[in-house]
C-alpha cells in the first residue's frame, strides 16, 4: 500500500532573473526548474521517507524528462505518469517585484496537464493508498475535476485519508465550477491545510478561530492546519489547538514553500510522527524551501530539516 497520492499538473519553471524585471521587455530568465504544486508536494513527501506515488501527465519532451526524472530520483513511483506527444509539457513563467509579489504567466490549459481526466486515474494506486492529497491549482479543468472527484471515490471505498491544500487563486472566484470543485473536495476531506487567504474565501472576514470552528461544524474534518507564513502554522482538532513557530530565514524564492510544508506534514503523519514534532519539521521544510531558487530546490531529507532545526532562529 503507498502512503500518500497526488495528481495534478507537472510543469516547468523558468524564472526572472532580476528582483523588478517585468514579462514587458526583454530580460535574462533562469531554469528551466521542475515544477507544478502537487509534484512539488510529491518530491517533499518522498524525500522526508513517506512511499508516494503521482498521477499526471507530461509530454514527449526535455521539459517532461526533467519533471519526470527528477520525481523518480527523489523516490516517486511516477508508473501513474503517462507521456503523450499530442501537447508539450506546461510551463510557468514568474517575475519578482520589490513588493514579494509574483506575477506568473501558465500554460496549463494547452499543455500535457490539460489531458488529464477520470480515465487517467489508475484504480490500484488511488484504492490503495492512505493519504490523497489535493491541490486547489489542480481542480481548474473540468477534466482535472473529474479526475479527483473519481480518485476521491477510490480513496473512500479503500478506507484512505483526504488532504486538501485549497490555494485559492482568482480565477476561482469567477468559475462556478471550480468554486463546486472546491467545495466538494472539502466535504469529502479529512485534513485541511489553508492559508488565512483560504479561510477567508470559505468563512468570510470571521477571525481564524471561528472561521475554524465553523469548517468543523458543518464538515467532517478531523485536522484543520492553518498556514500563516512567518507567523508559523496554528494546528486544530476538535478538543485543542497548537501554535508553532516558523524559523527566521533570507527568502530567496517562496515558490514551493506552501507545498514542501504539506508535504512534509502528511509524510510525518503517514509515518505516525506525534504532531508537534510534524509540524515543526513541516515548518522548517517551508523555511528552508524559500531559501534556494527554484520550486524543488529547497526540498529536504527529514535528516537535513533536523540539522536545520538544531541550529535556526525561530520567529517568537
Amino acid at each position: 500500500m503507498t502512503d500518500i497520492l497526488s495528481m495534478g499538473e507537472l510543469l516547468a519553471e523558468i524564472m526572472a532573473e532580476r528582483v523588478g524585471q517585468t514579462f514587458t521587455e526583454p530580460g535574462v530568465f533562469l531554469g528551466p526548474y521542475p515544477s507544478g504544486a502537487p509534484a512539488i508536494f510529491a518530491d517533499q513527501a518522498a524525500k522526508t521517507g513517506a512511499s508516494v506515488a503521482f498521477i499526471g501527465c507530461a509530454g514527449e519532451d526535455g521539459f517532461g524528462d526533467l519533471i519526470v526524472n527528477r520525481l523518480r530520483d527523489d523516490g516517486v513511483d511516477v508508473s501513474g505518469i503517462t507521456r503523450t506527444d499530442e501537447l508539450p509539457t506546461g510551463t510557468a513563467f514568474v517575475t519578482y517585484q520589490e513588493d514579494g509579489s509574483r506575477e506568473f504567466i501558465f500554460n496549463i490549459g494547452n499543455s500535457a496537464a490539460a489531458l488529464i481526466d477520470a480515465d487517467s486515474v489508475d484504480p490500484a494506486l488511488a484504492g490503495g493508498c492512505r493519504y490523497f492529497h489535493v491541490m486547489g491549482s489542480s481542480l481548474g479543468s473540468s477534466g482535472s475535476i473529474a479526475a479527483v472527484k473519481r480518485a476521491l471515490e477510490l480513496v473512500k471505498q479503500g478506507d484512505g485519508k483526504v488532504s486538501f491544500d485549497p490555494n485559492i487563486r482568482p480565477e476561482v472566484l469567477t468559475s462556478p465550477v471550480i468554486s463546486e470543485a472546491i467545495h466538494h473536495v472539502l466535504k469529502e476531506c479529512d485534513i485541511l491545510l489553508p492559508s488565512e487567504a483560504d479561510l477567508q474565501y470559505f468563512c468570510g472576514d470571521a477571525p481564524e478561530r471561528e472561521a475554524v470552528a465553523t469548517l468543523f461544524d458543518s464538515h467532517r474534518l478531523e485536522m484543520i492546519v492553518v498556514k500563516n507564513a512567518a507567523e508559523g502554522c496554528v494546528y486544530y482538532d476538535r478538543t485543542r489547538s497548537l501554535h508553532v513557530p516558523s524559523f527566521q530565514v533570507a527568502e530567496v524564492d517562496p515558490t514551493g514553500a506552501g507545498d514542501c510544508f504539506g508535504g512534509t506534514l502528511i509524510s510525518c503523519l503517514a509515518q505516525g510522527i506525534d504532531i508537534e514534532r510534524a509540524l515543526t519539521l513541516a515548518n522548517a521544510a517551508g523555511a528552508m524551501a524559500v531559501s534556494e531558487r527554484g520550486p524543488m530546490e529547497g526540498n529536504t531529507t527529514l535528516s537535513e530539516l533536523d540539522r536545520f532545526i538544531d541550529s535556526a532562529e525561530r520567529h517568537v
